[in-house]
């Protein structure tokens, strides 16, 4: 005679296979992940606009037409032109492509100094104080005000933005991998790579590193936008790239003086910069929720 189950057992044994099923892979969490992908689209549509600057502009960034002065937005001039007579559109898409760079080279330095001081710090107790002392130290300072001594030290150019806002910015990420690190060195694979006689360059390399990446990562698509909207402060003030070269924050500055003729002038890279970091802000929010094993439950 056939056996007769329960309701009960049927919903459950439907259960269980739910309950031990893998997680999706990362990528396919990404692509169901909506604040990723409209940050990852801003993004990339950003990109583009740098990459492609030289095919998409409309004449030269540089081309000063002084009759064509405050011409307000209309073809041939989508976006209007400068105090100048200067395409606003031609500098602004070629703006991305420094402003972008700028960005891009402060999270990838601030990176690699901030998590070479944080594994440091965190993995060789007898370096953390030093270390950590002198992360405060700077972290003391504001930031902004900080960027702006060292930039204004340095002289107005891209590369010295760079090293201040990089000088500004590491502090952060050193201490983030430095909490990571902590917690990963006294799990029990590493105290296991230790009792086996293994080198700490090894165990750092194959252990630690790999397993502190995750926070690293969210940490550097915040830092980049803090680094983009930076230089757009620097360079409103003169510490930044020095005119005429074509920056986000170059074109606000010349525009500042002409806001009741042509408020257009800064309204236009006003918005490239906010579109860019609530972009990379989106693209932050999203892989911190994927990466984070506490949050992949509420979305998966």
């Amino acid at each position: 005679m056939a056996s007769i189950e329960s309701p009960e057992s049927l919903s459950l044994a439907n259960a269980l296979p739910a309950l031990g099923a893998a997680p999706a892979p990362l990528w396919r969490q990404l692509l169901r992940h909506r604040l990723f992908l409209t940050g990852a689209t801003i993004l990339l549509l950003m990109i583009l606009l740098a990459i492609f600057a030289d095919l998409i502009e409309l004449r030269s960034p540089e081309k000063m037409q002084v009759r064509l002065r405050f011409k307000s937005p209309d073809w041939p001039y989508p976006l209007g032109t400068d105090n100048y007579g200067r395409d606003i559109y031609s500098r602004l898409v070629h703006g991305a492509r420094l402003s972008l760079s700028i960005g891009f080279a402060v999270a990838l330095v601030t990176g690699i100094i901030g998590t070479a001081i944080g594994v440091t710090a965190g993995y060789f107790r007898r370096l953390d104080s030093p270390l950590m002392r002198l992360m405060d130290a700077l972290m003391a300072f504001p930031a902004i005000l900080l960027a702006i001594a060292i930039a204004a030290a340095l002289g107005p150019s891209a590369m010295n933005a760079v090293i201040a806002l990089s000088v500004v910015y590491t502090p952060r990420t050193a201490r983030i991998v430095r909490s990571t690190v902590l917690v990963v060195r006294e799990t029990d694979y590493v105290q296991a790579a230790k009792a086996c006689g293994a080198r700490d360059s090894w165990i750092i390399w194959r252990h630690v590193l790999p397993n502190s990446m995750a926070p690293l990562i969210v940490q550097l698509t915040f830092i980049f936008a803090y680094a983009i909207l930076a230089e757009s402060i620097l360079s409103f003030l003169g510490v930044g790239p020095p005119p005429p070269t074509p920056t986000w924050g170059n074109m606000i500055a010349e525009g500042k003086d002409y806001l009741r003729e042509a408020s257009y002038i800064c309204f236009f890279p006003g918005l490239a910069v906010a579109l860019t970091c609530l972009g990379l802000n989106l693209l932050g929010d999203g892989l911190r929720d994927v990466l984070d094993p506490r949050l992949r439950v509420q979305i998966g």
